[in-house]
């Protein structure tokens, strides 16, 4: 078995550190009311046609509903901006943004990072059988603001509170110029989060499934409660590994060294956490890796074991010290319930027989690893089976396999790589229908 290094990972966990902790906000929150219906007016036809109708026109009748002095209640209720007041100024910021034409060329490769992921979920061929989504069938909109909390979503069930039929997800204003590993938690906030909250009982399902599994096998220090508690982001985790493969793996290690002053993961998970500790998702994403369907599955999980089982500590989750041994047989456990169990709310198929991860990806990052790796001009023309996950994924290798490799060089070639998808994507472009394919009128008989 071929091993797998990453010499890079020094210069990679630069590029997530000086990305964390740049303060940059963005723009500033939309707070006057008749400013913002105003702008909001002038900014909805620059927006696709699909979003005027499930996003913009339902928020913009909610907003008018209130009326200003509710509005203004809203705000002041919650001036951390930690609530309600935070997800209507999100909706906001992400028609305003997309709208306005804020940080066009990064705006438009996230965009495209974000509906591909979504999409390659909902429209995936192994789909087949498995009815829509009870929410949501439209891609997030995607926004840039809040870097105190990091890459985050509010799922369809939340922004439907104000009549938006799409999720809204959130990265660091700091992330459109660096922090390339932040990019590879997208699949994690849209492949997973969003993707959970769409389907009715998934969530639920899943988290009877992995507390069950886990109990079954007597496991210490009570794993499966503090693994089926915090069921969202686990399987949100797993979840983005199989739409974006491995990278989104050591994509996720790298991003959180960079959250610490000594570069290492953290083996503690606090009970008020609703994450896993890091060194759990560490182990998470390796026993993940090793169940996706590609031929170098084995030995890219054991190069994710060794690096997290670099940074292990002493384990504390939720106060309760556990041994090692014990959380990576949880971990391998938690990964086999998510990704192979069959599940009533997907009609009796399993995660991993919706996406997956083959080897034809893997052949189509190598071949965009040659766009990244070339001294040229990025002239690429978007081919057939190539996609913004593979795009992504395709830097997280190249930055973090390369040894000496020039991280920003390689970010600035994949948001060209991206912005020339997104330029050809019918969504956004004059077709402007959500699954346009299928609107088509019922005939009597074909002539």
């Amino acid at each position: 078995m071929t091993s797998i290094g990453f010499p890079n990972m020094p210069a990679c966990i630069e590029d997530s550190r000086r990305a964390v902790d740049d303060p940059e906000q963005g723009p500033a929150d939309p707070e006057d009311f008749d400013g913002l219906l105003a702008r909001l007016a002038g900014a909805h036809r620059k927006l696709p046609r699909l979003y005027r109708r499930v996003v913009y026109r339902p928020y913009r009748a909610e907003l008018q509903d209130l009326g200003e002095d509710e509005f203004d209640s809203i705000l002041a209720a919650d001036p951390q901006r930690e609530g309600e007041a935070s997800l209507v100024l999100d909706i906001a910021h992400a028609i305003l943004q997309n709208g306005e034409g804020y940080n066009r060329l990064a705006t438009d490769a996230y965009q495209e990072v974000v509906a591909d992921l979504y999409d390659g979920f909902l429209s995936a061929e192994d789909r087949a059988g498995v009815k829509p989504p009870d929410h949501g069938v439209v891609a997030p909109l995607v926004k840039w603001g809040s870097p105190e909390s990091g890459p985050y979503t509010w799922s369809v069930d939340s922004t439907s509170e104000y009549g938006s039929a799409a999720a809204i997800v959130s990265l660091p204003p700091s992330h459109a110029r660096s922090g390339l590993m932040g990019w590879s938690a997208l699949g994690h906030e849209t492949a997973g989060h969003d993707i959970l909250h769409a389907d009715d009982g998934l969530l639920l399902e899943l988290k009877h499934n992995v507390r069950e599994a886990l109990a079954a096998k007597k496991l210490p220090g009570d794993l499966p409660t503090y693994w089926a508690d915090r069921i969202d982001e686990t399987a949100s985790d797993v979840l983005g590994i199989l739409n974006m493969g491995p990278a989104a793996g050591i994509g996720l290690i790298a991003y959180f060294r960079g959250f610490d002053k000594h570069s290492r993961l953290s083996s503690v998970g606090a009970a008020d956490d609703d994450h896993p500790a890091d060194i759990l998702r560490g182990y998470l994403a390796a026993e993940t890796v090793r169940l996706l369907a590609f031929k170098a599955s084995a030995a890219w999980a054991e190069a994710l074991t060794r690096e997290t089982s670099r940074d292990v500590g002493v384990i504390r989750l939720a106060g309760r010290t556990v041994n090692p041994e014990a959380v990576r047989r949880s971990a391998m456990i938690v990964a086999h319930v998510l990704v192979r169990r069959p599940l009533r709310s997907l009609e009796g198929r399993a995660l991993e027989q919706i996406q997956n991860w083959r080897e034809r990806d893997e052949k189509v990052v190598a071949d965009l690893r040659r766009v990244l790796q070339s001294s040229q001009p990025v002239r690429y023309k978007r081919t057939t089976g190539h996609y913004a996950a593979h795009t992504v994924a395709a830097a997280v290798y190249e930055a973090l396999r390369s040894k000496g490799a020039d991280v920003t060089r390689i970010f600035r070639r994949m948001l060209a790589i991206l912005k020339t998808m997104h330029n050809d994507n019918p969504a956004w472009g004059p077709q402007f229908l959500s699954r346009s394919e299928r609107v088509r009128p019922h005939l009597a008989r074909k002539r």
